[in-house]
């Protein structure tokens, strides 16, 4: 959400709005999820609230699966809506069911991190929050590990959830902050939410791409200037694939097209959150479209925004893949390390600085960084394999036979036999024997 997004006035003034608590009370929170089908994530979705909301509320579309009886005995109280294609009505339903200061909203796919609660409980007491941004982190996902979601919000009689799919509170809370400028949102600095909704089996799993490109597109033939839809709708379209799993060139076309119609209302409003959004996904579909330097402007400008660090992550790393691509190695390797310290736990980012800092010949660097990928996630074959050849190269012959005894292993549980049938080859033609 967009604090310094412009807004028009809104045609008539809120409702006359309730006595909210002072900073010297308590806050009751209470907590809605919308659901179909959801009894295999339920009890770690709820579970991960109770201790944080007074009152638990699933509202279900039409579960065959069990949810309701779950929820139940769970210890939530369980409302029916009858499903229209748009999450907007569905969670607003929802809104009227509440009875708490605040409301959390949250998928079956998410659910909250333990260690969020006590800054919830804290800025919720604050008189002039209207809502709180919350960093998601998006595990499994191919691109942008962290984003910010507008899930936690006062209950206002003007705040409300717009839009059929990727449905948002943000507009009416802009219009309430134009109408009452007393009203401020806020954002939590560290990551509050996780979700493994982008994992790519998720996703095929529940036909995710193909109905939410339905509901966008028909959204977007009635709301052309929508800047949000054609972010969404053309980020979407980018991770379009033929038959054969290469990039569908025509859907590229037209995902370009749409990022920049929206790019262009969205400077319109001086919406930041946006513009980086759109800037970074513009970058992508440059790359994937071969033009790599158009690619970096678009990730230059979207580090410009006034974004929270840990959403700038996605773009730092690319940009710094596309650095290194370039042989740009010191500039590659800047944006690594800035990216570290602002998420020292991406074992993707200590892998890519590994490659780096060993092309640029630093191998003590490049072996610390491997070391570190590793660490954080042991199940990278690569890793191990390139940690083999630094230490081989540094003349660690113990070590190297270890690391790549370690990614042979990998590779053969992973069935990739024919990888670690040539590092063994190339092993021994050199007259060494991997570990086992």
């Amino acid at each position: 959400m967009d604090n310094s997004a412009s807004a028009s006035q809104p045609e008539s003034q809120p409702e006359s709005q309730p006595e909210y608590q002072s900073a010297s009370q308590s806050a009751s929170i209470s907590f809605c999820l919308i659901a179909k089908n959801e009894a295999a994530n339920l009890a770690r979705c709820l579970d991960s609230v109770r201790e944080l909301c007074s009152e638990l509320m699933v509202i279900d579309t039409g579960s065959t699966d069990g949810t309701v009886m779950k929820a139940v005995n769970l210890g939530a109280r369980v409302s029916f809506f009858e499903w229209c294609d748009d999450f907007a009505a569905a969670r607003n339903y929802g809104l009227e069911q509440l009875t708490g200061d605040w409301v959390l909203m949250l998928d079956g796919d998410e659910w909250l991190l333990p260690e969020a609660i006590p800054l919830i409980r804290e800025a919720v007491t604050l008189d002039d929050g209207i809502a709180i941004n919350l960093l998601r982190q998006e595990i499994g996902a191919a691109q942008s590990p962290y984003s910010l979601v507008s899930r936690l919000f006062r209950r206002h009689p003007a705040v409300k959830f717009e839009r059929p799919y990727h449905a948002l509170i943000d507009d009416s809370v802009t219009r309430l902050m134009a109408a009452d400028s007393h009203w401020r949102v806020l954002s939590l600095p560290s990551p509050a939410i996780a979700h493994e909704g982008y994992q790519q089996e998720a996703i095929a799993s529940g036909n995710k791409q193909a109905r939410a490109r339905k509901a966008m597109e028909a959204y977007l033939a009635d709301h052309p200037e929508d800047a949000y839809v054609c972010c969404k709708l053309g980020a979407l379209l980018a991770d379009e694939t033929l038959d054969d799993g290469s990039v569908d060139p025509e859907a590229l076309g037209r995902s370009r097209k749409l990022l920049k119609q929206g790019l262009r209302q969205a400077e319109q409003e001086n919406n930041v959150e946006l513009l980086y959004e759109l800037h970074y996904h513009l970058a992508i579909v440059d790359a994937q479209r071969g033009n790599p330097d158009l690619a970096q402007s678009h990730y230059r400008v979207a580090l410009k925004q006034p974004v929270l660090p840990m959403v700038r992550l996605g773009a730092e790393v690319n940009l710094g893949n596309l650095y290194q691509q370039a042989g740009r190695l010191d500039e590659a390797v800047s944006l690594y390390q800035l990216a570290i310290q602002t998420s020292g736990d991406l074992p993707q980012v200590h892998y890519n600085l590994g490659l780096a800092l060993r092309a640029k010949g630093d191998l003590n660097g490049a072996i610390a960084a491997y070391e570190k990928a590793a660490t954080l996630d042991p199940s990278r074959a690569e890793v191990y394999q390139n940690l083999g050849a630094a230490l081989l190269k540094g003349g660690n012959v113990p070590a190297s036979m270890e690391a790549f005894g370690r990614a042979i292993s990998l590779y053969q549980e992973q069935g990739q036999e024919a990888i670690a049938e040539e590092i063994k080859e190339n092993l021994a033609a050199m007259g060494f024997q991997p570990s086992t």
